[in-house]
């Protein structure tokens, strides 16, 4: 068992500011409310030391703690795994099947994509998880999963704790009238806990209720997403690649076949590549094990195709004619703009009037595209992409009519 290699480490301390965010303040808020009330209220309700039940109760409710906090810490400080700065393939030939990245002035390896929170390329990268400050990827994938899974166990479990300990707490204190419900938090009970349960702590049980039961679904709910991808041996990234591999060659009727590369026939040999009893999952991050039918860059090669059609499809160039400073909720620019900011921690980019963008997206409010740089600010890896609001920009009329049918569509 390679258990010592598995436990958190900070190889670097900065890494320790990934804690200095909403996404970690949050979970890590709800998990200790939740936690520290279900041990206070299993010593109300069900105190550990007077029968087996308690105890086994009361052993449980540590344990979930412990797995929850071990395993999301892993899956933020462990990370996702990153190819390295510069890196090329053994073979030269295979360069011509991958994309190069300009920020890290290297070479994209299969299954790998850039993040622009992490500024890095990432091994296998599935997303970027705000709840966790950092991407979920090759080396953290089952960290991150088994977290989803625990959550909502152990949340479920405080649940039961708090909705046991207001039931009994309250049950001789509750009177009925014609028409009134009268709670007597002042009455004596015949058994006395070790802890009294006052009005404050019925209002903290009645509040952690409300976030585990919330944790349960909404978290529940990211781990039957996960398992999906998971065992058909997919990233959220990759499904959504194949999604616009059929439509691709739907679109050019092409007649072509596309097969995803890396599921190997089987759930359960899908998800041995991520979960192994070791707790490191199988492979380097740059080679995979493929279908038969495929090999390593079949998967790249569809991202060429894509991204070639893309820049046919869905660029249409745009040109400021007012000035924007890039704030996320800008008020001047119409109460619409203001409501209707896109939810995502994607940038916005500052426009000056006469800046020209290529749009690839956008909603009726909204618009996300590159900005055309000028020679002297177009240095290597120098990109600015983001979000700008559409009534900055107007569509420059001299794009041939096909490209603007075309891409009006796409954008609209």
């Amino acid at each position: 068992m390679n258990f010592l290699s598995n436990v958190v480490t900070f190889q670097n301390l900065h890494e320790v500011r990934r804690l200095c965010h909403w996404g970690p303040v949050i979970a890590l808020s709800v998990i200790s409310i939740c936690s520290t009330m279900a041990i206070l209220d299993s010593i109300i309700w069900y105190w550990p030391l007077d029968t087996t039940g308690g105890s086994i109760n009361f052993i449980m409710l540590l344990n979930w703690t412990v797995l929850i906090f071990y395993n999301y810490f892993n899956a933020m400080f462990v990370g996702p795994g990153y190819i390295p700065l510069g890196w090329k393939p053994e073979n030269q030939l295979e360069a011509q099947y991958l994309q190069y990245c300009r920020v890290c002035q290297g070479y994209k390896a299969p299954r790998s994509h850039h993040c622009r929170k992490c500024n890095r390329c990432v091994m296998k990268m599935d997303h970027h998880c705000p709840w966790i400050n950092n991407c979920c990827g090759h080396l953290n994938h089952a960290y991150f999963t088994s977290f989803l899974l625990l959550a909502p166990m152990g949340c479920s479990h405080a649940a039961i704790i708090f909705i046991m300990t207001m039931y009994t707490q309250l049950y001789e204190r509750i009177s009925f009238g014609w028409s009134t419900v009268k709670i007597d938090m002042s009455a004596v009970r015949q058994f006395q806990p070790l802890m009294p349960f006052s009005v404050p702590a019925f209002a903290a049980t009645l509040f952690a209720l409300g976030l585990a039961l919330g944790t349960t679904i909404a978290v529940g709910m990211l781990f039957a997403i996960q398992m999906k991808v998971i065992l058909r041996n997919k990233t959220s990234i990759e499904s959504w690649i194949e999604e616009k591999a059929k439509d691709r060659i739907q679109h050019y009727q092409t007649g072509e076949d596309f097969i995803f590369p890396y599921d190997l026939g089987t759930r359960w040999l899908n998800f041995k590549q991520v979960f192994t009893w070791t707790g490191s999952p199988k492979g380097d991050g740059l080679v995979w094990p493929v279908y038969p039918k495929c090999h390593q860059h079949t998967l790249t090669i569809e991202q060429l195709k894509q991204k070639a059609d893309k820049r046919v499809r869905s660029q249409v160039q745009y040109q400021a004619v007012e000035n924007y400073n890039g704030a996320c909720c800008p008020l001047s620019k119409g109460l619409q703009t203001f409501f209707r900011t896109p939810c995502t921690e994607e940038p916005r980019i500052p426009l000056i009037k006469g800046d020209t963008i290529l749009a690839t997206r956008g909603t009726k409010w909204w618009m996300y595209g590159d900005k055309v740089l000028n020679e002297e600010h177009n240095i290597v890896g120098d990109r600015v992409r983001g979000w700008f609001p559409r009534r900055c920009v107007e569509k420059c009329h001299y794009d041939t009519a096909a490209s603007d049918s075309t891409s009006d569509k796409k954008v609209n």
